[in-house]
């Protein structure tokens, strides 16, 4: 049984008052009373984080959470991917809790990570976008300029951003046309000398139901330092969104 099967179950069960036992379950809840589905902690294929996480923390699991809300940075902001979980971690996660309805305390636990967990396969990646995607150059990641762990590393982190952006235009789907190039598929497109594809950083997308320029002006809100748009010259046709360093936004027939 797949573990996004086990979820499904562990939340039918939940709703009837039941607790599955099993190694990695949370212990039963010595109670007559239902138990709501989102506290009930469950083992995720990709990622399980275990009690709650709060500002203060650090480590591991709290890197993992930062890459999940990584597109709720507040408008023209960044967050840091480091393990430190920080006020700029607290309002992301604050930012994600009131996008799914839930309570907006900036403390992470069961009800924010089983939303985490529905909204992630196996592989880590966000429901809605794939590492293919996000690479039509090769299919090891290497070449670029950086090692292929750390393109693949940072393409996850875009997924995860352009999901925030995706949930917050209406859940419309998303077109990516291309995204991580090794420094030979950047020479054969023509990309820039720094292109910051070639870091895993970038994603160009097409217009799509929502338009080119609804895009560019939507990433502003979801940790995108690189924003180039129509009016920006050669990308009339789609609008490059990036991670990285720096602030460039670019598309003057958007208004940006």
């Amino acid at each position: 049984m797949s573990s996004r099967s086990v979820r499904v179950l562990l939340s039918v069960l939940a709703g009837a008052g039941m607790v599955l036992a099993s190694p990695a379950a949370v212990p039963a809840i010595a109670s007559s009373a239902p138990v709501a589905a989102a506290d009930v902690a469950v083992t995720d294929g990709c990622y399980t984080w275990n009690g709650t996480l709060s500002e203060g923390a650090s480590g591991e699991a709290v890197r993992q959470l930062q890459i999940r809300v990584a597109g709720y940075p507040g408008t023209g902001s960044q967050l840091a991917i480091d393990g430190q979980f920080g006020p700029a971690t607290k309002a992301a996660v604050q930012r994600f809790q009131s996008a799914y309805g839930l309570s907006a305390d900036g403390v992470a636990g069961p009800q924010t990570f089983n939303k985490l967990y529905e909204l992630q396969d196996d592989d880590c990646t966000p429901v809605n976008f794939t590492y293919g995607e996000l690479n039509n150059c090769n299919s090891d990641w290497s070449g670029g300029k950086v090692s292929a762990a750390t393109a693949r590393a940072n393409a996850l982190v875009t997924m995860w951003k352009l999901q925030a952006m995706r949930h917050a235009m209406g859940d419309k789907p998303i077109t990516v046309n291309g995204g991580f190039r090794s420094v030979a598929c950047n020479s054969a497109v023509g990309g820039a000398a720094n292109s910051r594809h070639m870091y895993g950083h970038a994603a160009d997308l097409g217009a799509g139901s929502q338009g080119f320029c609804a895009l560019a002006q939507a990433a502003r809100n979801h940790g995108f330092t690189e924003i180039l748009g129509p009016g920006y010259p050669g990308h009339d046709d789609h609008t490059h969104v990036a991670g990285g360093d720096g602030r460039f936004w670019s598309a003057p027939s958007c208004g940006i």
